[in-house]
């Protein structure tokens, strides 16, 4: 793995004697000659390890070792002196430092003493990711539910969890896909390794190989060092890869031979580099159709769809409306530092009634505003938003009841359309983006609906 090290020093002979020395272990370095360009160098690149001289121009080593331990307080500092006297040292450890070098110093001390920062530097990102992931998420204790359609998920993570098959992930946006992902990854056999996710259609389609294969320097305009990707990241573990049937037909064919092959090539870079990666997938576009219009290669759809898991949708599984209600209720209350006994008769019924457009995502997101506004020990019915007890739309499919014929289908579609959009801007409080997420478009194709169906769109909808 490569590190980014800042050395920080006013000599640029000193500066270019160091980059040499440690560009010899992989080790990409960043220069700066004083304190306050040292500060400039960190707002804009991640690095890994600092090495400061002691005494400088302007700001001198203890100011920037106190800057750097006020706003990078998991960062290391190795500094360098001169003037090796026992009480600089001691200070410098005192006030924050990892270790301390003199100077004239040796080349294979400056290696051993550069490479415990950084392995420590290491162990520190492991930990916090760890810590990321556990708090963002429950992972299978968040996998609530009984209902027959939930049970056979349920089974088909207990079937694969344990091998290194690739997982094609199914269903509407908001089922759960990632809770789903991270569940297997947790109880598989690469749980202590790490779980790198990327949402396909969120990266802009000219960043999108450099963010999965990594660059090196000068790769491009902006390539000012050399970064790995996402496959690399996750090498040992797994990569969710999240829309990825939002990729583009050029970048699959790469993906495609990664999987194959187990081998990537950084941007800028000839040399192959292997990785051991679990790869899982997800979508809520319907791949076939996409391979049909020549959308999404067919060797990469056959190729991910080892172990395909579809996702029911929360209509599709009305008794798991309860429990998960009951669930995201005792976790985001205490959060809130509030606990609830549970959801009166009345609340639970109106939930059950709702077609949930936005599944489980949007069941979360209700709960957490009920348990904002209920005052007492349970959540009642006029704790929950207003659009739940709005006229809903048919479930899409359902048969037309006798008589119920519109005399203008067009003017009749065109109100369910609405409905929905309301229903999706209500519980996204206006922001397009997400609503269109919500109900499985575009935001091209919402922003199109909002004009043809004449919706004004206020911060926030009521």
């Amino acid at each position: 793995m490569t590190h980014n090290v800042l050395v920080v020093d006013d000599e640029p002979k000193l500066c270019d004697l160091l980059a040499s020395a440690l560009s010899q272990n992989d080790i990409a370095v960043f220069t700066a000659s004083n304190g306050l360009h040292a500060l400039k160098v960190l707002e804009s690149e991640d690095i890994d390890l600092v090495i400061s001289d002691w005494r400088m121009p302007g700001m001198d080593g203890p100011q920037l070792l106190a800057e750097i331990k006020t706003r990078y307080p998991q960062l290391p500092v190795i500094v360098m002196t001169a003037y090796s006297t026992v009480k600089n040292a001691v200070q410098s450890m005192r006030n924050g430092a990892f270790d301390y070098i003199a100077k004239p110093f040796d080349i294979d001390e400056l290696d051993i003493t550069v490479s415990k920062a950084l392995q420590f530097r290491d162990i520190l990102k492991d930990n916090l990711r760890m810590r990321a992931e556990l708090d963002e998420h429950q992972q299978i204790d968040s996998l609530v539910g009984d209902s027959p359609s939930f049970r056979r998920v349920l089974s088909a993570i207990d079937s694969v969890r344990e091998s290194n098959a690739t997982i094609l992930l199914t269903g509407e946006s908001g089922t759960g896909k990632e809770m789903v992902a991270r569940a297997i990854h947790k109880h598989g056999n690469r749980a202590d390794k790490p779980f790198v996710a990327v949402n396909c259609a969120a990266i802009p389609e000219g960043l999108l190989e450099s963010e999965m294969f990594g660059h090196r320097k000068g790769a491009f305009t902006g390539a000012v060092s050399d970064r790995i990707g996402r496959f690399q990241q996750a090498d040992k573990g797994t990569l969710f890869l999240d829309e990825i049937g939002e990729m583009p037909l050029a970048l699959q064919a790469k993906i495609l031979r990664a999987l194959q092959e187990r081998v990537i090539e950084p941007v800028g870079d000839p040399r192959e580099r292997k990785v051991d990666v679990r790869v899982i997938a997800a979508t809520n576009k319907n791949l076939l159709d996409a391979v049909a219009n020549k959308e999404f290669r067919e060797d990469l759809y056959y190729r991910l769809n080892v172990f395909p898991i579809p996702l029911p949708a929360l209509r599709e599984r009305v008794e798991d409306i309860a429990p998960l209600a009951r669930h995201f209720a005792h976790t985001l209350g205490a959060a809130a530092g509030k606990r609830f006994s549970g959801f009166s008769a009345e609340a639970l019924q109106a939930m059950a009634r709702y077609s949930w457009p936005g599944n489980i995502r949007e069941l979360q997101n209700c709960v957490e505003r009920a348990t904002i506004v209920a005052s007492g020990a349970q959540i009642e019915e006029q704790d929950l938003p207003a659009y739940l007890f709005a006229s809903q739309p048919s479930e899409p499919g359902a048969p037309v009841a006798e008589g119920s014929v519109p005399a203008d289908l067009e003017a009749a579609l065109a109100e369910v359309e609405k409905a929905y959009i309301l229903a999706a801007l209500a519980q996204s409080n206006g922001v397009q983006a997400a609503a269109a997420q919500l109900i499985g478009i575009s935001e091209r194709s919402f922003w199109y609906r909002l004009k043809k169906l004449g919706i004004h769109v206020d911060k926030i909808v009521r």
